[in-house]
């Protein structure tokens, strides 16, 4: 294990849980797995830690809820399911931290929470209050109302962007997949498993092959997407497997995981809350302190 590894040297935490992990297509909530997740976030929090949760599941939970067959939804059933999953979520999350008397306070986020200012600025100060009074805010996207041109589609860039307006310094991404491997390791038996990532580069990016397919809403892509968001403002990230209970204590005990470093140029909050408004446009990167599109040739904001 690395000294970059112990969770107990971070402040501020950000963790996000994918569907799998949470709900079982037959059987609906993984209700044992939460209660240890939750376990782990008391542990957390006792070392003084604020913690926040970037919980997939909804519509996931929802389908198991209603019974919806297997297959693709349109986007009324989605919608739906996420409607009936949200509460039955919530309900679950709150029920499991209660057990250690930790309050849970539920954030529905949508693309243009993260991208308008006025209403970025307010999300962030709801949730540092939530944190302040030492409640664990469970955040999830607002799939209830948001369509395919106006969502973000994957929880691991909502993730990252939470992380970059909370000021965390660690993201976790929860899944099941235990880290950067050089190549898909169940197509290439040769692949090399990556335990530290200085910087996410081109051929990092390659690693991640293409983006997720229609279908899918997450893949090593969106993690190494959420990681350049999550690094370039400062935070690092650690992608892991949740497969098993108590996955926290996992990573702190040795178990595989990739660490991410943190830019040593972070962006300040300003930037990249316009770094992140920008990048449907085109992709950005960070040249010394300032935010350049590329294509555009010149930097949008002075170092």
């Amino acid at each position: 294990m690395t000294s970059r590894k112990p969770l107990g040297r971070y402040r501020r935490i950000v963790i996000k849980i994918g569907s799998a992990l949470l709900v079982d297509r037959k059987a609906g909530l993984k209700k044992a797995w939460l209660d240890a997740m939750c376990t782990d976030i008391s542990d957390l929090k006792a070392k003084g830690i604020d913690v926040l949760v970037v919980s997939s599941g909804a519509i996931a939970l929802g389908r198991s809820v209603l019974d919806l067959p297997s297959g693709a939804l349109k986007l009324e059933e989605s919608q739906a399911a996420a409607a009936v999953g949200q509460i039955a979520l919530a309900r679950a999350w709150s029920e499991s931290l209660s057990r250690d008397e930790i309050v849970a306070g539920q954030i529905l986020l949508t693309l243009g929470d993260t991208e308008e200012r006025r209403r970025y600025l307010n999300a962030r100060a709801t949730i540092n209050q939530l944190l302040k009074i030492g409640a664990v805010p469970i955040i999830n996207e607002n799939d209830t109302v948001a369509t395919s041109e106006i969502r973000y589609g994957d929880n691991d860039r909502l993730a990252a962007r939470v992380a970059t307006m909370t000021g965390a310094d660690l993201l976790i991404l929860l899944s099941d997949i235990d880290g950067l491997y050089t190549a898909p390791p169940h197509l290439d038996p040769n692949a090399t498993f990556l335990e530290m990532i200085a910087e996410i580069t081109p051929e990092i990016e390659a690693m991640a092959g293409g983006a997720a397919s229609e279908l899918s809403r997450g893949g090593m892509r969106t993690k190494i997407d959420a990681g350049k968001i999550a690094t370039a403002s400062g935070c690092a990230m650690i992608i892991a497997s949740g497969k098993t209970d108590n996955p926290l204590s996992a990573i702190e005990n040795g178990a595989r995981s990739s660490w991410f470093a943190p830019s040593g140029t972070p962006v300040t909050a300003r930037k990249t809350w316009i770094a992140g408004q920008l990048q449907r446009a085109g992709e950005l990167h960070v040249d010394d302190g300032a935010v350049v599109a590329l294509g555009a040739g010149k930097s949008l904001l002075p170092a």
